[in-house]
């Protein structure tokens, strides 16, 4: 497996308003997952942080047909920038980040862990599972269905997770 370059493009967009008690990232996700898709990509993540001052909107994107690079960063970009302008709805100044997910991509869907069977991964749960109880798990995906994965953590057996309590999970890299 190959190394992914991030790559990003910055624009500052205009201010507006909460609405609908949705977080800024529910919304932000509702308006660009469908013009991700309708370029051919898949919107893996996307956050809303605060860095060095500044608010970040930072989309992770995948392309189902091969590697993501600076063409398919900027499509989802242009996608995106303008329909985000016209919602309006983050109250703070912002840039605009799309990204490739890198080698240790977010696993957030089913049909993500699906892809990765027999693969190492790392899971952070929001509750402890298991005997003996943990809340952090490292090893190889075995099973991927639509409520559980099951993860064979070395010296410590298989644990069925239900995805309802995965706080975070991704794809572990291993360089050989």
């Amino acid at each position: 497996m190959g190394l992914v370059a991030h790559f990003a493009f910055l624009g500052v967009v205009s201010l507006g308003e909460k609405q609908n008690n949705q977080t800024t990232e529910e919304r932000a996700r509702k308006v660009c997952d469908p013009l991700i898709a309708a370029e051919g990509l898949e919107l893996l993540d996307l956050e809303f942080v605060r860095e060095h001052n500044e608010w970040i909107l930072r989309l992770f994107i995948d392309n189902p047909n091969g590697g993501v690079g600076v063409d398919e960063c900027q499509k989802a970009s242009n996608a995106v920038d303008t329909a985000l302008d016209v919602e309006d709805f983050i109250t703070q100044a912002y840039s605009l980040e799309v990204s490739s997910p890198g080698v240790n991509r977010p696993l957030k869907k089913p049909e993500h862990f699906k892809r990765v069977i027999g693969q190492k991964v790392r899971i952070k749960t929001y509750g402890p599972f298991g005997e003996p109880p943990r809340k952090n798990f490292l090893g190889a995906l075995k099973e991927a269905s639509a409520e559980t994965v099951a993860v064979e953590v070395e010296g410590a057996g298989v644990f069925t997770i239900p995805l309802k309590d995965i706080a975070k999970a991704n794809l572990e890299f291993e360089f050989t």
